[in-house]
């Protein structure tokens, strides 16, 4: 398979790389940084610039591909949510995903398939409840911002191209994510619950992440948005358990929520919110996944 991925040089995206390679695949990385990406996979990728709005000689990569991913988009954690950030946020996101979709339609042979990253908080904040793919949109900035994410993804269906929004919930991994910003202070020993701990925490782990991104490219019956979290439901304060039984230290100190509040403004919704994104599709269609209980996904992260 010709795969073109944007997005490819952060965390999920690299472990995506290396998943396709494994398999046998051609992967184009549309890259910001062409001399770090001809270095990090020494001609095993062919990397093309992009800066990840603007039409280019990228453009023909497109042409004759079988699946386009799409993975592009600040950190939605980079950072408080000031006006300027909020509308850097957008438009990573969005243009990207209106400049893959004008390469798409120019392309004389277009892929079959555009995977476009989105995310649980696309159903904004919601404690109670399970929220699987059908359920309705938050109100709040981070579920706007999907909503609209996804709205451009869409107009790939427009040219009958099978579309796909991965809706990711927090992916947990050693060598980038939520999950290597938090062992530090585990390790320590001075790591807890954020808030209250009750809220929802959506997990995953990069293996099934990225398994779901390769099943969601390969099953011809996968459209639409897709939530890829765990099947395992827990709250923060589970996970934290969790995570410090896997790393054998006590957790005992909380983060207050008011303290988050002032820290970190309205970002600290990220912390202190939640929801529980069920991965209806995903296991309906027969998706087998590899690390399905936290304990398990933790030991194999954490030896």
């Amino acid at each position: 398979m010709k795969a073109v991925l944007a997005g490819g040089t952060g965390f999920i995206g690299s472990a995506l790389i290396e998943a396709l390679l494994e398999r046998g695949d051609q992967v184009t990385l549309l890259t910001r940084d062409l001399p770090a990406a001809q270095r990090r996979w020494d001609g095993k990728v062919d990397a093309k610039l992009w800066n990840g709005r603007d039409p280019g000689p990228w453009v023909m990569t497109l042409d004759g591909a079988d699946a386009a991913i799409n993975l592009s988009g600040e950190s939605v954690a980079g950072g408080r949510w000031t006006p300027e950030r909020k509308l850097a946020l957008i438009k990573s996101r969005v243009d990207s995903t209106r400049a893959l979709v004008a390469a798409i339609e120019a392309a004389k042979e277009r892929p079959l398939v555009l995977v476009n990253a989105s995310a649980v908080g696309f159903y904004g904040i919601r404690p109670e409840g399970e929220s699987a793919e059908d359920a309705p949109r938050g109100t709040d900035f981070l579920a706007a911002l999907c909503g609209q994410w996804e709205r451009d993804a869409r107009e790939a269906e427009k040219l009958e191209v099978r579309t796909v929004m991965a809706r990711f919930g927090v992916v947990l991994g050693t060598k980038g994510g939520a999950l290597a910003k938090m062992l530090p202070p585990f390790k320590l020993g001075v790591g807890g619950p954020l808030g209250g701990g009750r809220q929802p925490f959506p997990w995953i782990h990069v293996d099934d992440a990225v398994g779901a991104i390769l099943f969601a490219v390969d099953n011809a019956k996968l459209t639409g948005p897709m939530n890829v979290t765990a099947p395992e439901a827990r709250t923060n304060a589970e996970f934290t358990k969790a995570l410090g039984r896997a790393l054998h230290r006590p957790v005992f100190l909380p983060a207050p929520a008011f303290a988050l509040r002032l820290a970190l403004g309205e970002m600290s919704s990220l912390l202190l919110g939640g929801q529980r994104a069920a991965p209806r599709k995903l296991l309906e269609a027969g998706y087998e996944f590899r690390h399905p209980e936290l304990d398990g996904a933790l030991a194999s992260l954490l030896g």
